[in-house]
């Protein structure tokens, strides 16, 4: 794949925020920045229109079911399309919507079919988005420096959402209930902008065979995945962790409230805590060498674990055991600790699996791998959400916690033999091969 326009890439493993790249990563900072608005205002709205738990609940169901629908479809339709034209297509498409919603909803238009509908809609296109970028980042950045570009991303949007976008929604707010969709809707066009200004050569495809169908070219990631001993074993664990994550996510504030007894303020410390530890966990994996380069700074750090299998097998340990802290010690600081420590486990685990399937996959067939993890992956979060509640009603407020972090742990030991194999970073030759047409 050509690789021009990299711009700000200081050295082996180093990228900048100069060039191409920056552009990117400034489109998904303001992105996120867009999203945590709209992130603030929308259960505001929804509960302003309803007072019915289950409509609102629907809400934040519509916003996972696209990713279950149509989330191996985006995967393949990003495969076989321009992903940098797809990008902000879809961002310019999803800046009208929310344009639109903005208008209905200082008109007093807005109705509770209406959150439903965009919901839906945001996330369908969404689907397509996420996969396009996955696939994209590797004509952006060298390959080396795959690590430590995704580490820039996740963190100038962690950054970003939780300590600006946050903080600004209240204020948004209080001048109008419209203002914050306004907003975002404007963040979609900036950042569909700076997508559409980027130059990257179109990726190499092999010649579409007569009869080829999206169907089957969605089988080929699904086997391609399935067939790739690391990537399946990886995949499997977040599945089942992802089970444990919905658990306590769904239920954190009945953890922090009831469990605690620590009220918004404890709230509000553990949350911060928890985006605390997800920075410097992306700080932390900006230095991780690549493959044969001398380690420096924090990267010294993750080399000594014994490479990035080992680290990502000690990143899922960490979550679950701090998490059996937090479900355990009733005060509020270790629990803010436990909280800001499994950030920092599950951004050191998110950069480095994001990395891991860039570069074992097929340039060609990268964003149909992409999505068929990321929806095994996501598959799990609604069960995990159900599983929260049952349990917190038939074992006490605690039991979320605890149950995420078996879930973890058992993740954890689905990698074992992962790790037993061997650890490294695929070259081009040591990727899935592809399928025959």
């Amino acid at each position: 794949m050509a690789r021009t326009d990299v711009g700000g890439a200081a050295g082996v493993g180093a990228v900048g925020l100069r060039g191409g790249f920056g552009r990117l990563w400034g489109a998904a900072v303001v992105s996120r920045f867009g999203d945590a608005l709209r992130g603030t205002a929308l259960p505001l709205l929804a509960h302003a229109l309803t007072a019915d738990p289950l409509l609102i609940a629907l809400v934040t169901a519509c916003g996972f079911a696209p990713w279950l629908l149509f989330g191996l479809l985006g995967g393949a339709v990003a495969d076989r399309v321009d992903q940098r034209r797809a990008m902000w297509a879809v961002d310019v498409l999803r800046g009208l919507l929310m344009g639109g919603f903005a208008l209905a909803v200082a008109a007093g238009a807005a109705g509770i079919g209406l959150l439903l509908a965009l919901a839906f809609a945001l996330t369908t296109l969404q689907t397509l988005f996420d996969n396009a970028a996955t696939a994209l980042l590797p004509a952006v950045v060298p390959r080396e420096a795959l690590t430590s570009a995704n580490a820039r991303l996740m963190t100038g949007q962690e950054v970003v959402g939780r300590f600006v976008g946050g903080p600004v929604a209240p204020l948004l707010i209080g001048v109008g209930l419209a203002l914050p969709f306004a907003v975002d809707a404007a963040t979609y066009l900036l950042a569909a902008a700076l997508v559409a200004s980027l130059r990257t050569g179109a990726p190499p495809r092999p010649p579409a065979a007569s009869g080829r169908t999206l169907r089957r070219e969605i089988a080929e990631g699904i086997r391609a995945l399935w067939g790739d001993r690391v990537l399946r074993g990886f995949c499997l664990s977040v599945a089942l962790g992802n089970v444990g994550v919905g658990a306590l996510i769904a239920e954190l504030v009945v953890v922090v409230k009831d469990w605690l007894g620590a009220g918004d303020f404890g709230y509000v410390a553990v949350t911060t805590g928890y985006g605390a530890g997800t920075v410097l966990g992306g700080l932390l994996v900006m230095g991780v060498p690549p493959a044969r380069a001398k380690p420096r700074a924090w990267g010294t750090v993750v080399a000594a674990l014994g490479g990035r299998f080992r680290t990502l097998l000690l990143a899922g340990v960490v979550e679950a055991a701090v998490l059996v802290v937090f479900g355990t010690v009733r005060a509020l600081w270790p629990a803010a600790l436990a909280l800001g420590l499994f950030g920092f486990a599950g951004t050191v685990w998110n950069v480095l699996e994001t990395t891991l399937v860039q570069q074992r996959a097929p340039e060609a067939m990268l964003g149909r791998i992409s999505s068929a993890f990321r929806t095994v992956s996501i598959a799990g979060t609604p069960l995990g959400a159900l599983l929260g509640g049952g349990a917190a009603a038939a074992w006490g407020p605690n039991s979320p916690a605890l149950v995420a972090a078996a879930l973890l742990g058992v993740g954890a030991v689905l990698l074992i033999p992962v790790v037993r194999g061997g650890d490294g970073t695929s070259s081009h030759s040591g990727q899935i091969p592809l399928p025959h047409s």
